[in-house]
């Protein structure tokens, strides 16, 4: 039994907003526990749902964004890849550690996650689990309610902060247990359980392998652009040309944060293309990006099309032909 007349005990929860983060918290709550949320934003998932289950839940969600240490790990992480490039061992170590730091800034007296015993296979079996503690220095340290009564005891549990009989055994990929806890707590609405992390996706991490293969590192931003447009390759660089105009207004926005070279036809309808180049801008890359985007605009005939090229304040105009259909096929990656 928590013992009567104590202090309240207080969690900090790994919050995605998903139905398992979710049903973590009001388990946590059931319990009188004070329940705050942490969620790391990142440019390969969406954060929307964090916010608003957090708002329907009544819980103060913190929002951290991920730090350089996050992108050097996604380059080479210990433990590999997952089925495309997805480190989610290593993620959740990164996660873990920083919530933990977190924690003890908030004076909290211990972390929480939605996790389910089987629910992955790469990230989630018992082992895994086990091996993320340890990993992050929190062996014993993390509470998972859906799943606590096929885990070791925690500290938390030692220190009767929680009940451990009052957790869960949930296990497996099956979601049908937690859609009836969901219905059983009036909960209707969450997202489905696709995952949504873009590593995962396997167009995504095409590219992602690609670019990573070019020798770069890779920073916030990149992470972002290669999630939208047509992208090509010349001479080290990558030619990102838009494939409508929510593309383009998403491209115009990073290049703007980027300082990237941007390319548009001159009088005619047509594509934002964006240039992501190391160093000086050569003029042969200009020109491939030039005619790439006359290509694809609504420009008539074969002929010379006037193009202009900004980066920051400097702009000027040049002509180019519409890159023909053999050299778009060779340049494209």
């Amino acid at each position: 039994m928590v013992q009567k007349n104590r202090k309240k005990a207080k969690a900090l929860v790994l919050f995605s907003g998903g139905l398992d983060s979710i049903l973590a918290v009001r388990l946590l709550e059931e319990q009188g526990i004070w329940v705050e949320a942490v969620h790391f934003t990142c440019p390969f998932y969406s954060s929307g749902w964090a916010g608003r289950s957090a708002r329907k839940l009544g819980i103060r969600l913190h929002d951290v964004p991920v730090d350089r240490a996050y992108f050097r790990m996604l380059v080479k992480p210990s433990h590999g890849y997952g089925s495309q490039m997805n480190p989610c061992i290593d993620c959740k170590v990164y996660m873990l550690r920083r919530a933990e730091r977190l924690r003890k800034r908030l004076g909290l007296d211990f972390l929480a996650t939605g996790e389910v015993v089987g629910e992955r296979p790469f990230s989630q079996t018992r082992q895994a689990l086990m091996l993320v503690e340890r990993e992050a220095g929190l062996a014993g340290g993390v509470v998972r309610p859906l799943s606590a009564r096929l885990l070791p005891e925690t500290r938390a549990e030692s220190r009767r902060l929680l009940r451990g009989e009052a957790m869960l055994s949930m296990r497996g990929r099956t979601r049908r247990p937690q859609m009836e806890l969901a219905r059983r707590y009036g909960i209707r609405e969450y997202p489905a359980p696709s995952g949504g992390c873009l590593l995962t996706d396997p167009e995504y991490a095409r590219r992602l392998r690609g670019f990573l293969r070019e020798g770069r590192g890779i920073t916030w931003g990149e992470g972002e652009l290669l999630r939208y447009g047509r992208h090509f390759g010349f001479e080290g660089s990558r030619i990102v040309v838009g494939r409508n105009e929510e593309d383009n207004g998403i491209l115009l926005g990073l290049a703007k944060k980027m300082g990237l070279a941007m390319i548009e036809v001159v009088g005619h309808p047509g594509p934002l293309t964006v240039i992501l180049s190391r160093g000086r801008l050569r003029k042969g890359v200009v020109e491939a990006a030039a005619g790439l985007t006359v290509r694809y605009s609504d420009a008539p005939g074969r002929g010379l099309v006037r193009v202009e090229v900004k980066k920051g304040r400097t702009r000027r105009v040049v002509e180019a032909r519409a890159t023909s259909k053999g050299r778009l096929e060779r340049l494209r990656i």
